[in-house]
């Protein structure tokens, strides 16, 4: 059975633009969106009398359903409740999806942060693909921005530790919308340059890059030959890789970076290319695992 493209949900403005984003994606995989909302039971009213949450919850899920089926009345939809804390029950909602899809601000989220501490710990826990979608990355009523059909994929790549299950999904995804692919990689010079305090020569700029550009075909050409449908362009300049992706993210449909699941000392966690991105980029992000 295929699985579903999974979407959590809250009552910030952010979780019904990821909602509808995420119908996207499941019409397109042609599979079923599955909305899930996680919290506890029970809670304290105004007056401190307990509460019934899952009341509540229950009419959000309801509630977006009916949004997201008014946009899309042949995607098959359905809602469910999660138990446990929203992290740990996203976590484990996300070994069986697709992808999962979440806002970039939610209610957990600390004031300052551009994306809340809920959709940080999920993407630098999960196992699978999670798309973070900012807010203005798309219309709460579902309907995609002009142009956003064309919109570029942007897959960021180291080529001397090229991830294979990052290219596989930024491949997928532009075969999936018909869209360009669009490999960036933004090289910094040597340490030794730095150490010798000096800037090389212009002509020496240019045969640095012509290397870093080798080395790039180099890595996607297996991929372009095994994706012949899915135009690839390739951007290689000096700079920072979480700048020059960012830049790259203006006007693109999903940009794509790896995190490895490799634990450090205090666990799973983001990397600094992937965090300054997810705080950055303008359009949706997706965050793939890998080895």
């Amino acid at each position: 059975m295929t699985r579903p493209v999974i979407a959590g949900i809250d009552t910030s403005p952010g979780s019904l633009t990821a909602a509808h984003w995420a119908a996207e994606e499941a019409a397109g995989r042609g599979t079923e969106l599955l909305l899930v909302h996680a919290g506890p039971p029970t809670g304290r009213g105004s007056r401190g009398e307990p509460t019934d949450l899952q009341a509540a919850a229950r009419q959000l899920l309801r509630d977006a359903e009916a949004a997201i089926a008014a946009a899309h009345p042949d995607l098959p939809i359905r809602g469910e409740l999660l138990d446990g804390r929203p992290a740990e029950a996203l976590l484990d909602a996300a070994g069986d999806a697709e992808l999962l899809v979440l806002g970039t601000r939610g209610l957990g989220g600390f004031r300052g942060l551009l994306v809340g501490s809920v959709s940080l710990a999920v993407a630098g826990r999960t196992d699978s693909p999670v798309v973070l979608v900012p807010q203005g990355a798309g219309r709460p009523d579902g309907e995609r921005r002009e142009g956003a059909e064309a919109a570029e994929i942007v897959v960021g790549l180291d080529p001397q530790t090229p991830a294979d299950a990052v290219l596989a999904f930024a491949f997928r995804e532009a075969g999936l919308r018909g869209a360009r692919l669009r490999v960036v990689h933004g090289w910094d010079l040597p340490p030794t340059y730095g150490y010798a305090g000096w800037v090389p020569p212009e002509s020496e700029l240019r045969e640095l890059g012509t290397l870093e550009t080798a080395l790039v075909r180099e890595a996607v050409l297996p991929w372009r030959e095994k994706h012949p449908e899915v135009e690839v362009a390739e951007t290689v300049r000096p700079g920072g890789p979480a700048g020059v992706l960012v830049e790259a993210s203006a006007g693109a449909a999903l940009v794509v970076v790896g995190r490895r699941t490799r634990a450090h000392g205090l666990g799973a966690r983001l990397g600094s290319v992937a965090h300054a991105v997810l705080h950055h980029a303008s359009a949706p992000v997706a965050v793939v695992p890998h080895a």
